[in-house]
């Protein structure tokens, strides 16, 4: 469960793109924001990328979902966007631990 904080929930996901790299370091930055639910996987950002899809389908209202950093999350501009797009259509917040507002 993440930390309720008022009436959102922080959300995190951590990627890295190969089986030899890991996510410590990431893993570390979200707890360090009060992050307790974690989506975390090994995988190209090519490939479906399954724990990405169960954390966005876990935000409710008012949510937010945090990565360490942008590309950790989408594969292209268009690819962020889009997951943007459909964070924003939940009534969500989204937020980058590395990269400013």
């Amino acid at each position: 469960m993440g930390i309720e904080t008022g009436f959102f929930v922080l959300i995190g996901y951590a990627r890295v793109s190969t089986l030899d790299q890991d996510t410590d370091l990431q893993l570390d930055a979200l707890h360090r924001a009060g992050v307790q639910k974690i989506y975390s996987e090994k995988t190209s950002g090519v490939s479906t990328r399954p724990q990405l899809q169960r954390c966005l389908a876990e935000l409710k209202f008012g949510d937010q979902l945090v990565v360490y950093k942008l590309d950790r999350l989408a594969r292209s501009l268009r690819d962020l966007l889009n997951i943007i797009e459909r964070i924003d259509s939940l009534s969500c917040d989204f937020r980058s631990l590395t990269e400013p507002n």
